[in-house]
């Protein structure tokens, strides 16, 4: 059942996975309820904290008892947090938020009317800055700037917004599926889903979110520290790959050749991790997406032989120590 106010608004559900971050889901949530739209829902999904973050999310709740809830699961990482939230919303608008970054107050109303606006789009995204908390300096994010009409295939180059930038059409979420059991670029992976269901984009140019940069570290990046986080990481990039080649991108295209490249550089950094089999795994996954000419190349038959010899550990510790190098 579709729930509006009495001037015929719709709901917006605003969900927010959490783990230890008390003091930032405060102002998370207060930016949600400077919203200047209403009406609108907020789903707190505390994703098994061990500190006081659930009495903080617990104190939102009474507080604000018509607009908060909370959740509460073992830790199973923002994705299942996202998913458990978004199976008790109600709205007809779906907004998912990190707990620490912040909406702009317009960003409900300009969303709302863009997608009411226009019928054919279910995902409204838009102008994006980071900001680093200590530094205090900001910039656009993600290419937030560019405009696009479809997903696929500039979404092979990178993410084309941060998490908390879209909203989405509670029936483009149903479609898409729920969120994969991933620690790492499950985001991705889900904008990647929206894309092969050819799902149209709509823009808008005024800021929305404000992603916050702080020193207590980005979970993003934990690939680059831990073996088994690196390896989320490449089931991750498996996944996009193959919806790639659903969503039938040429392999001659720019996109798809700069995510061959990617994937050879994973490749490498698996190669220093001493993950050898995923090495030589996304090795060939890099040639694959490279295409039949491309995948001949010199530098590929010149790595493969390398690594013949000395083993796909070395060739990445090799490798890696050559591209400092460069720098």
């Amino acid at each position: 059942m579709k729930l509006v106010d009495c001037h015929g608004n719709a709901l917006v559900s605003t969900i927010i996975p959490v783990y230890n971050r008390g003091a930032m889901l405060r102002e998370a949530v207060q930016s949600v309820l400077d919203q200047t739209y209403r009406p609108i829902e907020i789903i707190i999904v505390d994703d098994g904290s061990t500190d006081d973050t659930p009495q903080v999310a617990e104190a939102l709740a009474m507080q604000y008892p018509d607009v908060v809830r909370v959740l509460r699961q073992e830790n199973a990482g923002p994705g299942m947090a996202r998913q458990a939230g978004l199976e008790v919303s109600r709205g007809e608008f779906i907004q998912y938020l990190d707990s620490d970054d912040l909406l702009m107050p317009n960003k409900f109303s300009l969303q709302v009317e863009g997608l009411s606006n226009d019928q054919e789009a279910g995902i409204s995204y838009g102008l994006s800055l980071a900001r680093d908390e200590l530094s205090g300096a900001s910039a656009t994010t993600h290419g937030t700037e560019r405009k696009h009409r479809n997903i696929f295939p500039a979404i092979l180059r990178a993410r084309l917004w941060p998490t908390a930038t879209p909203l989405y059409r509670r029936s483009v979420c149903e479609n898409i599926g729920p969120w994969a059991n991933l620690r790492l670029l499950e985001d991705w992976d889900y904008d990647c889903r929206a894309g092969l269901l050819r799902i149209r984009l709509q823009y808008c140019s005024e800021l929305l979110v404000i992603i916050r940069r702080h020193g207590s570290g980005h979970a993003g990046l934990a690939w680059q520290r831990d073996p088994n986080a690196m390896r989320d990481w490449v089931a991750a990039v498996e996944r996009i790959f193959q919806y790639a080649k659903q969503a039938n991108v040429p392999v001659d295209s720019e996109e798809m050749q700069h995510f061959a490249r990617s994937l050879f550089l994973l490749s490498r950094q698996c190669g220093a991790a001493a993950l050898a089999q995923t090495s030589r795994h996304l090795f060939e996954l890099a040639q694959q997406a490279s295409g039949s000419a491309r995948s001949r190349g010199l530098d590929f038959r010149l790595y493969r032989l390398a690594a013949s010899i000395v083993g796909w550990t070395m060739m990445g510790r090799l490798s890696g120590w050559l591209d400092k190098a460069r720098r």
